[in-house]
């Protein structure tokens, strides 16, 4: 009986893992699968690779606080399956909303309805967590915000990602071993941006690896049922499975909904969220690289767009007709062009922008954040306190 349950266990784990996969590919290699800088395939590969490495490190100390922190007692094997059911089902949910509702919250708002039900909840570190999910959204705003206002612009003129058509490198075979050399197209300056892009990449799946891997099989780990070097390996094949298969469509379509920024801007949204992901990790909390990600993007947005706009002016109401360009992170600065000075109009062009996101998309995704923890401890508690023998 209790081989089957595991066995189960482990089926649940990799759906939720493979599901994982799915969404956190696209969101770390879709803008560099967007601009035709590698192929999809390799993006998998790579996110596999790096998944494994932030799992194997990072990842524990997360693994840590799922299966033993949230409850003051261990999640028996069957209740670990069950906690397995309503992760799934939260990942099923945001599917079909189309909305990445953040694993990390679903998870631990599952535990949490497990230790309502048999009054086990460990309160201040449920506490601990809630501070750090209202505080992270806030740090990736301003500092979105602080980089669009005064750094962004000038940024955006002086750097360019290019792609230009043929192979980025060749390799001369003429001597002994071959020795690679720039395409026949390839700029010093493209291949640079080129492997700045991979980098950023493989450091986004690195912390997608340590806040996700453990959200697969920490139910089991905390039974006792998986020891956590195979756990993390059971969760680095579900999200490789997920990466090669069903993230193929998400990361052609990686932030369509939200919004539809230059690669520049996405990288700098990446590497927001990855570090603040990756030192939340490294703390233990759980956390999820979708709230960095999306206010992130709205900070970077507002400070680029309230340019026209000085702190005084803010401060004091005094803002006047200043035109507020939403539309301004999708405007190129041209060459030889100095972006405008702070509390300076902006260009036509700019103004006349595409706006940089969807308010509506970004209050559905503030609202399933919402919507997901709470449901999935709401539907743990009444399951358990209804079937208390499982617990």
């Amino acid at each position: 009986m209790v081989e089957t349950v595991l066995i189960v266990g482990v089926i649940a784990s990799l759906f939720v893992g493979f599901n994982i996969g799915g969404s956190s590919t696209g969101i770390a290699w879709g803008p560099a699968v967007g601009a035709g800088l590698l192929k999809k395939t390799t993006a998998a590969g790579l996110m596999t690779v790096f998944v494994f490495l932030g799992g194997w490190t990072v990842g524990r100390n997360v693994m840590d606080t799922l299966s033993g922190d949230i409850i003051t007692i261990e999640i028996s094997l069957a209740a670990g399956v069950a906690v397995l059911f309503f992760i799934g089902l939260g990942i099923l949910i945001a599917n079909v909303f189309g909305v990445p509702v953040p694993t990390s919250m679903t998870t631990v708002g599952a535990i949490a309805g497990l230790g309502l039900a048999t009054g086990t909840v460990n309160y201040e570190t449920i506490a601990w967590i809630l501070s750090w999910w209202i505080v992270t959204p806030i740090i990736g705003f301003w500092i979105g915000a602080f980089i669009g206002r005064y750094i962004y612009p000038e940024l955006n003129r002086r750097v360019g990602i290019e792609n230009s058509p043929g192979p980025l490198l060749t390799f001369d075979r003429s001597g002994g071993l071959p020795t690679p050399a720039l395409g026949p197209n390839t700029t010093y300056r493209e291949l640079v941006s080129t492997i700045v892009v991979l980098i950023v990449g493989c450091y986004m799946a690195f912390s997608a690896g340590a806040s996700n891997v453990p959200n697969a099989v920490a139910p089991l780990v905390s039974s006792g049922a998986l020891e956590p070097n195979p756990a993390i390996l059971i969760a680095t094949v579900a999200i490789g499975l997920g990466g090669f298969t069903i993230a193929r469509r998400t990361m052609e379509s990686v932030g369509g909904e939200l919004s539809d920024i230059p690669l520049l801007a996405a990288l700098i949204v990446m590497i927001t969220a990855s570090t603040i992901t990756t030192v939340l990790s490294s703390m233990g909390i759980p956390i999820s690289l979708v709230m960095g990600s999306v206010m992130t993007i709205v900070g970077l947005g507002w400070g680029r767009a309230t340019r026209p706009v000085t702190v005084k002016e803010a401060v004091a109401g005094e803002a006047g007709e200043s035109e507020i360009a939403m539309g301004a992170l999708t405007a190129e600065e041209t060459a030889g062009t100095q972006p405008r000075p702070i509390g300076e109009a902006e260009r036509s062009e700019v103004l006349d922008a595409r706006d940089l996101f969807n308010p509506g998309a970004i209050i559905k995704y503030i609202s399933m954040w919402i919507i997901g923890p709470t449901m999935s401890t709401a539907l743990a508690y009444g399951f358990f306190v209804l079937v208390p023998g499982i617990a």
